[in-house]
């Protein structure tokens, strides 16, 4: 398969540019992809890996979501979409309780009627969760064949996350948060390849104005739901 256009682009800026130079690639991600503003620095290998289908890190998932972010700027569906920034919540970027502030904080910043999807790293392998939290619903998508358990980990920090919500908010909310894990989603052939899914996956939802993901299994060709334990 041939490389996009934009791709050959990138790649001949940085033979050209970036590597004679010893350059990387810097930019500002606004407060509105992920609710609050942070500078970002796509290193060389970051292209090259990308470019390669090689194994990707929380940078270049970042960078594609504020692409997305532009894609529901466009399509007036900002108050219906929201990100939660990879890099902040993955393995070994805090305690759970900080990452759970965290998740926290971005919910609290909206009327609670916003999907937030939020890739998810716990350990060299992207897993996506879309948190709902005005139903206490987390849907979990995983492009590793025959995975269909959502890490504790994960867990523990979405579920802390909606208890602070619910404080916030003042409501009582639910014994406990429902999970479901979203089936019939397109698996990954080999074992790099699950941050280019994620991303997929995060592109198809958004593609549908209704985001009737849940219902229709992202226009994907099974379509179930298949709940996991709460």
């Amino acid at each position: 398969m041939e490389a996009p256009s934009s791709l050959k682009t990138l790649c001949r800026f940085l033979e050209t540019t970036l590597l004679p130079e010893d350059k990387t690639l810097q930019f500002t991600i606004d407060k509105e992809v992920f609710g609050g503003e942070r500078d970002t620095f796509l290193l060389p290998e970051d292209i090259t890996q990308f470019a390669g289908t090689e194994e990707i890190g929380a940078t270049v998932l970042a960078v594609y979501m504020r692409y997305l972010h532009d894609v529901l700027k466009q399509a007036n569906m900002c108050s219906m979409v929201g990100f939660i920034d990879p890099a902040t919540v993955s393995a070994n970027s805090g305690t759970i309780t900080e990452r759970s502030r965290l998740v926290a904080a971005r919910l609290q910043k909206t009327d609670g009627e916003q999907i937030f999807m939020m890739p998810y790293n716990p350990g060299r392998h992207w897993i996506l969760l879309i948190v709902r939290a005005k139903k206490e619903t987390v849907y979990f998508l995983d492009p590793l064949p025959g995975h269909c358990v959502v890490d504790e980990e994960a867990k523990n920090i979405v579920n802390n996350a909606l208890k602070i919500y619910n404080t916030h908010i003042a409501r009582a909310g639910r014994k406990n948060v429902i999970w479901k894990t979203l089936s019939g989603t397109p698996k990954q052939p080999s074992n790099v390849e699950c941050g280019y899914y994620v991303m997929r996956f995060m592109r198809d939802i958004i593609m549908d104005p209704s985001l009737g993901f849940e219902y229709k299994g992202s226009g994907y060709h099974r379509r179930r739901l298949c709940n996991d334990s709460g």
